[in-house]
């Protein structure tokens, strides 16, 4: 073996991916390292996002961003430091986050005895918390912009980074630092507020099911669960491939309660000084946790197409200089023409690397197509197309499954062919994992049962509920396990529809609730 082909082969060795099934959680940490989106950096509990992962991030910016503005909303920013009298005049919220903080006391260093430490001479006036979240501060300014009920909506979105001081972390699930959007509105009615706090869930709904791929269950969280200082949080749950749930958007509805304690007041129609109504709501960088979560497998990262930094490779194949230049000429072609269709291409002509080496990076990356060039690809006028991910059928092996991914065309309808099929895995996705959470949903009337089903390995469970937050906490200590949601109606199953009695107290409930494990 060439030294070449044997470092790629030690390589690929050492980057093996554990199996899901083996160890769940290092089967994540192996996806995300072989695919080469993170890693821990030397700040504990904080990671380097690679240009991999932070070209994902930057599709689902994309796409939202397009969705915000669609709906209204401007893009703006805030200061990350928030003065401490500012988050603690919202009495709620304060606690809420008061663990999790950040805090900023001096402004300096200075060399001591030849090492560099803090000037305790430098200490601030005031303690500056590093941004947990930005309502405080964002309240504060608008103060100064709203006089009149003809300056509201005001309808402002940010994209930043947030700190909150986690005890345990996983790279994009949850990290001391991490990327997010956080939406702030100001609305002069209840009722305006209200519909915007819904408008922006069914925003992230959209996005979530048709370019991630992932199907949710809309509701409403309980007053345990809400956001510090909300009035009501409203969430998005997806399951992951563990069965586990995974909150993956959230919208607030803060009532008065941030315009009281900020005195954001308005002038309305009628000559009356009004408080303002607000609302809130984000998303962050573990939905790039949701994506591996959702869709890999064992040989590393998919993703949906709509997401895929690179849609399809371009991969030459060929032994000797005469062929080398015949197949590098036809690849970059293909590729250019791939292109001219508006779609995200890389041509992989990296000298080196033999194509199976390129074919595993690539798999791994998750690229959703490959097509291969070679000299028999010339002779024939065909190309080879291969599908990241193929719809598994029943009692097929591993090898089978393969076999059927790859698909040898002639060469203009190879390349006709690529885009009807990335968007038929985009669909195919979302059809497999709506599959997958099915397979893993419960509909249960009795403790004993719901003990069963999680210690089998659980899933959603569909159960009726009216505890309060000490009957939540008795079942997060017994099973492992929260109310998720008090979803929509129309996201219950019509299996789980009607009135019933609480799977715990025996108390009548008017409708089922989610609960699950959870990230």
């Amino acid at each position: 073996m060439a030294e070449g082909q044997a470092g790629q082969q030690a390589e690929r060795s050492a980057q093996a991916i554990t199996p899901r099934a083996m160890d769940y959680g290092q089967w994540y940490l192996d996806v995300v390292r072989a695919a080469q989106l993170a890693e821990h950096s030397a700040v504990r509990g904080c990671m380097v996002i690679r240009p991999h992962g932070y070209a994902i991030w930057e599709g689902m910016q994309r796409e939202l961003d397009a969705r915000f503005k669609a709906t209204g909303h401007q893009n703006a920013y805030f200061p990350m430091f928030i003065p401490l009298s500012l988050l603690a005049k919202e009495e709620k919220h304060a606690a809420g986050f008061a663990k999790e903080c950040a805090v900023v006391t001096h402004h300096r260093l200075k060399s001591i005895g030849g090492a560099v430490a803090v000037d305790p001479e430098s200490k601030l006036d005031e303690p500056l918390v590093v941004r947990p979240t930005s309502e405080t501060i964002i309240w504060e300014q608008f103060k100064g912009w709203i006089q009149s009920y003809r300056d509201l909506p005001i309808l402002i979105n940010q994209w930043a980074n947030i700190v909150r001081w986690e005890m345990r972390t996983r790279l994009f699930l949850r990290t001391t630092e991490f990327l997010w959007q956080e939406g702030h509105t100001a609305h002069a009615t209840e009722k305006e507020a209200l519909e915007e706090t819904w408008r922006m869930l069914g925003v992230y709904a959209e996005f979530a099911q048709s370019v991630m791929a992932v199907p949710v269950v809309r509701g409403r969280k309980t007053p345990g669960e809400r956001f510090a200082g909300a009035v009501e949080t409203l969430c998005l749950e997806g399951m992951m491939q563990d069965g586990k749930a995974l909150q993956m958007g959230t919208s607030h509805y803060l009532g008065q309660n941030f315009s009281k304690s900020a005195g954001v007041q308005y002038l309305s129609a009628e000559g009356k000084l009004e408080y303002v109504y607000a609302t809130s709501w984000g998303v962050s960088t573990r939905l790039v946790g949701a994506l591996i979560m959702s869709h890999s497998d064992d040989n590393g990262l998919i993703l949906p197409p709509k997401l895929a930094p690179i849609q399809v490779v371009v991969v030459p194949i060929y032994r000797t200089d005469e062929e080398k230049a015949r197949v590098l000429e036809e690849g970059a072609k293909v590729a250019a023409e791939l292109k001219a269709q508006g779609l995200a291409v890389r041509f992989d002509d990296r000298e080196g690397f033999t194509p199976g080496a390129k074919y595993y990076e690539w798999e791994a990356k998750g690229v959703p197509l490959r097509v291969e060039v070679g000299p028999k690809d010339l002779e024939k006028g065909s190309l080879c197309v291969a599908r990241r991910f193929v719809l598994e059928v029943a009692g097929e092996s591993d090898g089978q499954r393969r076999k059927r991914s790859k698909s040898f065309l002639p060469r203009a309808s190879a390349l006709a062919s690529i885009r009807p099929t990335l968007d038929a895995m985009q669909g195919e996705l979302l059809e497999r994992a709506a599959a997958l959470r099915e397979k893993r949903t419960k509909v249960i009337d009795g403790i004993e049962a719901y003990g069963e089903f999680f210690k089998g390995g659980g899933g959603f469970a569909w159960v009726h509920w009216a505890g309060g937050v000490e009957e939540e906490d008795q079942m997060a200590k017994r099973f492992e396990t929260t109310v998720r949601c008090i979803p929509l109606p129309e996201d219950i199953p019509p299996s789980a529809r009607g009135e019933g009695k609480c799977i715990l107290t025996g108390k009548p409930s008017p409708q089922r609730v989610l609960m699950a494990r959870s990230y």
